[in-house]
């Protein structure tokens, strides 16, 4: 007997947000699709490979079942908002956990070190970003998952990677293979679908652990996200959350962040106190206490794109999470990939290598202009050197006084 060969217009490899929301996009345009779900890897709810539409009876009601408050968050800008609305999945999100931000104030970490400010207001917006739990975000994009059309999903690791003329054919571990015009490697910074397609890769440790997790504040925050830039400590973010609550990103040092990590959180809060009791007040730990942290780097792989393979995501850049954009480029990687599968020239499959030149052209400015910002300001904030820190403070304290350049970088970050 013959393995299974599952068919299908796309083949998308990995199921984080951002292949999911891809899974969706790609659905809902009417293209049958085959979402690959590693075992164990958090994969949605349901019959993995049973027909679209069956959704189990336990799935929860609202992300409000939740206890606790998810430490891993995400600032999203106006384009994942439009596509997460787009896939009907916005007001999926338990509203009620969603912070909206109304400002931002960023600030170096002495008392006469440089600020520059961002508001809503003066970008003619009502929000400049949102700020979601991963839990949030992801229980939404598995209920949409759970009954959308044209959607397969599958659980299984890929093993091999075939392409011809024609199609590529992923392999399975269990012997089945799943066969598509298109393959999207949406499954992460270590990705497996651009290691298979030999794509080179630039990778750089920035020698630092993203330190997350939640307090309560005794001021209110007024969705206001605050940042400090403290030299050899790294860099400080508390992001407003639904409350009194604010999430902290603490991109710290390596052998900073393992002292963060063993210490409890009393002793952290002492260390942020000095920047964050004026506006905030006293810090809380939220209770149940917990706090992670995950490595930082910049990877830049040489092509986001391989004969009938699409990379998205994490597995087609790496960026610096100073800016909070990680996320966010993975969502424009969809939206773009999208606009150019929808427009595509009757003659043409999904996979057709005209068609992924159009979309790494079109997301080449974009994602190369933000990894040159972040590493940049990454480096620049992280130096010692006298002079430097002059610069940066003359020069943040000289753009909070220059409303059209400050407005296009909000435009920008917001993107529009």
């Amino acid at each position: 007997m013959s393995a299974q060969v599952r068919d299908c217009d796309i083949c998308i490899v990995g199921n984080g947000a951002v292949g999911k929301a891809a899974a969706l996009g790609f659905a809902q345009a009417g293209l049958r699709v085959s979402l690959l779900c590693t075992p164990g890897s958090g994969a949605p709810a349901g019959a993995p490979g049973s027909a679209p539409g069956s959704a189990p009876d336990s799935a929860p009601d609202s992300a409000s079942a939740f206890a606790d408050w998810d430490v891993r968050v995400y600032a999203l800008n106006h384009v994942a908002h439009d596509l997460l609305s787009s896939l009907k999945v916005w007001n999926a999100l338990d509203q009620v956990r969603v912070a909206p931000v109304s400002a931002m104030q960023v600030q170096g970490g002495g008392i006469d070190a440089g600020k520059l400010g961002f508001d809503a207001y003066g970008a003619h917006v009502n929000e400049l970003a949102w700020i979601i739990e991963d839990r949030n975000l992801n229980q939404a994009l598995d209920t949409a998952l759970r009954f959308a059309q044209n959607l397969t999903l599958v659980q299984g690791r890929a093993q091999a990677l075939a392409v011809g003329a024609d199609a590529a054919q992923v392999e399975l571990d269990d012997g089945s293979s799943i066969r598509a015009s298109l393959i999207i490697g949406a499954d992460g910074a270590q990705s497996w679908v651009r290691g298979a397609c030999d794509i080179g890769l630039d990778y750089r440790s920035y020698h630092q652990q993203g330190v997350v997790t939640n307090f309560e504040c005794t001021k209110p925050h007024h969705g206001v996200a605050h940042q400090w830039f403290v030299q050899e400590q790294g860099i400080i973010a508390l992001l407003p959350l639904p409350g009194n609550r604010v999430s902290l990103v603490w991109s710290a040092p390596d052998a900073l962040a393992e002292t963060l990590l063993r210490e409890p959180l009393s002793s952290l809060v002492e260390r942020l106190m000095p920047y964050c009791a004026e506006a905030l007040g006293a810090l809380q730990p939220v209770l149940p206490e917990a706090i992670k942290a995950f490595p930082l780097r910049l990877m830049r792989p040489h092509s986001m794109i391989a004969p009938r393979v699409a990379l998205v995501g994490d597995a087609a850049h790496a960026v610096h999470p100073l800016a909070g954009h990680g996320m966010n480029l993975g969502f424009a990687d969809v939206v773009d990939l999208l606009k150019v599968i929808k427009e595509k020239e009757a003659h043409r499959d999904c996979g057709d290598a005209r068609l992924l030149g159009r979309y790494q052209r079109a997301r080449k400015e974009e994602v190369m202009l933000m990894l040159a910002t972040t590493d940049g300001l990454a480096r620049l904030f992280a130096s010692d050197l006298t002079p430097l820190r002059t610069i940066r403070d003359l020069g943040l304290n000289l753009l909070d006084r220059l409303p059209v350049i400050k407005n296009k970088l909000i435009a920008h970050a917001m993107g529009k």
